[in-house]
């Protein structure tokens, strides 16, 4: 397989990339600046650099598949027209280039902010509440998705809804690095791990181990459709922190603080039944498992 995968020095698309590669499928792996590049040291593949809104993908030549998970995802942006032109316009030009170069499958990040703070378990039939101009943005690409699919059948398109996604190559996303990670950085630096009031928030999470899997499983899946990414299991933040403690030998109190947020998500969970039945996919890493993973490769020198 020859494939494009977008977005490929960032966390996910730099996991994929990897993984593909290593498959023995030819993969060119596009990245904005390349400021991430770290993430793709060993890499081996063509490696080109450009804006996913301009980039001249028809020098690509004809692929076997298209991996779409560039996009901004800082949820604090808040100029539309920025967000909408990354993440929507720039989608439709990629649909557009495989349908006219005859590439059968497009496989794309979506999100489980396209429930927003919608009821749980998350079904991909239930109406959309997106909170955020992001969520709304992959609401928008969905749609799209739909659209397009029902004008050019030819053309497999697979939306893949990730629910919080953490796991090694995400220490470029900073803040937006999944709680998983802060936590893991707080309790191993020696510092109390802090959390609002009074940590029994959940969120489905879902090791970026996983998401590979299921990056996979959609390309092999027959037809079009929008599926979550999730593990059908609500980990409270007290939870993680239990985990963690318990890898990291530590027992500092935990640090409960006011939540100064009204747009926060008290529960993200996704209903995993038509993942696991239509796509085939079923994550490997339970929270606990996927945690310890984890842990050992942030032990490393250089994780």
């Amino acid at each position: 397989m020859k494939c494009l995968v977008t977005g490929a020095d960032g966390f996910i698309g730099s996991n994929l990339s990897l993984e593909l590669e290593k498959a023995g499928h030819t993969v060119i792996a596009l990245s904005h600046s390349g400021r991430n590049a770290k993430n793709l040291e060993g890499f081996k593949g063509t490696a080109p650099r450009g804006d996913i809104r301009t980039f001249d993908y028809d020098s690509l030549g004809k692929l076997d598949a298209i991996f779409h998970q560039a996009a901004i995802t800082d949820t604090t942006v808040m100029d539309e027209e920025l967000m909408y032109s990354v993440n929507v316009t720039a989608f439709e030009k990629i649909l557009d280039f495989a349908r006219r170069t005859g590439c059968p499958k497009v496989v794309y990040a979506s999100s489980a902010a396209t429930y927003g703070k919608g009821s749980v378990p998350m079904k991909e039939d239930q109406v959309p509440a997106p909170a955020n101009i992001y969520g709304k943005s992959k609401v928008v690409m969905d749609k799209a998705a739909r659209e397009f699919n029902k004008k050019h059948p030819e053309v497999s398109i697979v939306g893949l809804r990730y629910f919080n996604v953490y796991g090694p190559r995400e220490y470029h996303k900073n803040k937006s690095a999944s709680m998983v990670y802060q936590l893991y950085s707080q309790i191993s630096s020696g510092k109390p791990p802090r959390v609002f009031k009074w940590g029994e928030q959940y969120r489905d999470i879902i090791y970026v181990k996983d998401v590979v899997k299921a990056n996979l499983c959609a390309y092999t899946f027959r037809g079009s459709d929008i599926f979550n990414v999730g593990t059908a299991i609500p980990t409270s933040f007290n939870k993680t922190i239990e985990i963690l403690n318990g890898l990291l030998k530590s027992n500092k109190p935990t640090d409960y603080f006011d939540n100064p947020y009204d747009f926060f998500q008290e529960a993200t969970l996704a209903d995993m039944k038509l993942s696991n039945n239509k796509l085939k996919f079923s994550p490997d890493f339970p929270p606990e498992k996927g945690i310890a993973d984890y842990v050992k490769i942030l032990k490393q020198p250089n994780p």
